[in-house]
């Protein structure tokens, strides 16, 4: 092991032996009034003292009252970390050194139970050195290296397996950052998203449900996380770990970031100085799985950073259970984004002028109509988006908007008609604009210029002026699980010159959610379970344009296949944004997709047969199928 661990000699499996409790979670029956405060932690101080290149850290383990809604609403009682005498945080308190510093770390376990220690080691490593367990009433000192510069963190649980698992009752993490040894820092921000769910006394001494889980970043859940300011024209850093049990694919809204490292526990890989970018707008995270992130803001607002699984957004309801519950808040809020919103959410205000050009030329309008679909029920709503327009007749609803064509650099007002039952809104997934319509009622605009959702028979009208071309989305981002599933999602295309769009050879294949039974092995390809075949010629490229906009399936594989042979396509874009040529390379047709990404392929079929486009889960199971034919030219 590169860490030395002193202070406990017997094998993992004899102490597992002597403690069978950590193998189950750790259970807080009574007296939650009574327990200590737990502050969530901005990660922005690290602990500990350093000298003559050492850092010393004292860590306790004790039970403490979590309030991830803020000190005003109900918390629920968790086992956290604290400087040994000070209080508890969530996340962890923070290891940050220079490269080259040794790490002593003592970690005291003032719970009632064992639990095991991962990740306090050197880095980089091969693989994780051995969890130490850390016995009810007792201590265990880690020494080691802080050797390569990155993004780690450690974290303590009942699992001793090395595999994050769904933890209850415990908020035992925390970032452990090695700075370049030598010149100075570039600031940035530590951002360690948690989990916790249900299994604890809450706060009035009931049993809290599922629905009440919580997501957090840094502590704390939507609206109450941290707001983050920056200047147009600064360069901004985070640094984003994923702690928790669910699978968070990251977005930022109106612009794009770029990925300057990938890495989890054991390593970060950084990508090299002059490297072609890694431009996106949404970044997969998986568990245990860390990134770092530079973007530079041109133009002022309020914009959000935010998991894109919809699902780890919906508010769950009060932790006492008290008030309204979710299903009931749906016609009655004041602040959809404040209000309906939860979880892994930050928002970032952008002062100062915008450095773009503004748009000149004829503005095109286009009218976008959201209405009730057949079958719509309160329960189980079915909506739909139709489109009226220049070149555009309207047509019936169906569960996948139409496809809007759009042209680099040509300025647009698009008007929502709302003829739903219900406010919503529409947000321009991946399109660089102002922030009044961005389409997070609520929230979005600048200083008291707050954008309106759309009211039951009224109606918004967006302007933006798209800089690129590429593959897009728009989706409603009111009350976003229900109205998404609902069929409030559309692909969006950006083109040079929309009379030439060919859409034989320019293929869309949009994955969405059913509107019934979402939680079955089924997904949606262009809004249908079952798709109509495919047809294409040899020796001839396609585009296919591939988009992932379910509300809960955050690890979809879309494959392209000949019986069970993946076949060969290149690389051309990754949420709009064309690939650099390095980057344009031909590889199997298998690729694994977040919530809100966007993939652009070339795909050239070379001899005739029949293919197919298939949709699986992590796991390899079948959600949905799309019959291919290739005829000779």
């Amino acid at each position: 092991m590169s860490g030395i661990h002193i202070g406990c000699a017997v094998a993992i499996a004899s102490c597992l032996a002597l403690h069978p409790s950590i193998a189950g979670s750790i259970d807080i029956e009574s007296g939650i009034d009574a327990l200590e405060h737990i502050s969530p932690n901005d990660n922005r101080t690290s602990a500990g003292t350093f000298a003559n290149g050492v850092l010393t850290l004292h860590l306790e383990a004790r039970t403490g009252r979590w309030f991830p809604d803020g000190d005003q609403q109900p918390g629920v009682g968790v086992n956290a970390f604290g400087v040994e005498g000070g209080p508890l945080q969530t996340p962890g308190p923070l290891i940050r050194v220079p490269a080259g510093t040794e790490i002593r770390v003592d970690v005291r376990n003032r719970l009632s139970e064992a639990f095991a220690v991962h990740g306090l080691y050197s880095r980089p490593a091969v693989e994780p050195d051995a969890p130490v367990v850390v016995p009810a009433g007792e201590a265990r000192q880690f020494r080691f290296m802080a050797t390569e510069p990155g993004t780690y963190f450690y974290w303590a649980s009942a699992a001793v397996d090395g595999t994050i698992q769904q933890q209850r009752d415990t908020l035992l993490s925390g970032a452990l950052i090695v700075d370049p040894g030598e010149g100075a820092t570039a600031p940035d921000r530590v951002l360690v998203i948690e989990h916790w769910t249900n299994g604890v006394r809450n706060a009035i001494g009931g049993r809290v449900p599922e629905s009440r889980r919580r997501f957090v970043i840094n502590g704390l859940s939507w609206p109450y996380t941290e707001r983050l300011s920056h200047g147009v024209g600064d360069v901004v850093r985070m640094r984003v770990i994923n702690v928790s049990a669910g699978v968070h694919p990251m977005h930022l809204h109106g612009f794009y970031f770029n990925v300057d490292s990938r890495g989890d526990e054991r390593h970060d890989d950084l990508f090299p100085a002059g490297s072609s970018p890694h431009l996106v707008v949404t970044e997969r995270l998986d568990i245990g799985r860390t990134f770092t992130m530079t973007w530079k803001p041109t133009r002022p607002g309020n914009w959000l950073f935010h998991c894109h699984d919809a699902a780890h957004l919906d508010y769950g309801g009060r932790l006492d259970t008290t008030g309204p519950e979710p299903a009931d808040l749906h016609h009655h809020v004041t602040n959809h984004a404040l209000e309906m919103m939860a979880g892994p959410v930050l928002g970032i205000t952008v002062t100062g002028k915008s450095v773009e050009a503004p748009a000149r030329g004829p503005r095109r309008s286009l009218r976008l109509v959201a209405r009730v679909d057949d079958g719509s029920t309160s329960a189980e709503p079915a909506y739909a988006y139709a489109l009226d327009g220049e070149h555009a007749a309207s047509k019936p609803p169906s569960a996948i908007g139409p496809t809007l064509i759009l042209k680099r650099g040509e300025p647009v007002a698009i008007t929502i008609a709302n003829e739903l039952p219900e406010e919503t809104s529409v947000h321009w997934h991946g399109i660089e604009l102002e922030s009044y319509f961005d389409g997070v009622p609520g929230f979005a605009g600048d200083g008291q210029h707050i954008a309106p959702p759309v009211p039951p028979g009224g109606s918004f009208v967006a302007r933006f002026t798209p800089p690129r071309s590429g593959t897009f989305i728009y989706h409603a981002h009111v009350d976003d699980t229900r109205q998404q599933q609902a069929g409030l999602s559309g692909p969006l295309l950006i083109v040079d010159d929309p009379r030439r769009f060919d859409p034989e050879h320019d293929v869309v294949l949009m994955v969405t959610t059913p509107r019934k039974n979402p939680q079955q092995n089924v997904v949606l390809i262009n809004g249908s379970a079952a798709p109509s075949p495919r047809e294409m010629h040899v020796d001839q490229h396609y585009r296919l344009r591939l988009i992932n906009l379910h509300v809960a399936r955050p690890s979809m594989r879309m494959r392209l296949l000949r019986g069970d042979t993946l076949l060969p396509w290149r690389g051309l874009a990754k949420d709009g944004m064309d690939l650099p040529d390095d980057r344009r390379i031909e590889g199997r047709a298998e690729v694994q997709m977040g919530n809100g990404e966007t993939y652009d392929f070339d795909f050239e079929p070379r001899e005739a047969g029949d293919l197919r486009f298939d949709v699986t889960n992590a796991g390899g199971v079948l959600l949905a199928s799309m019959p291919i034919h290739v005829t000779p030219k």
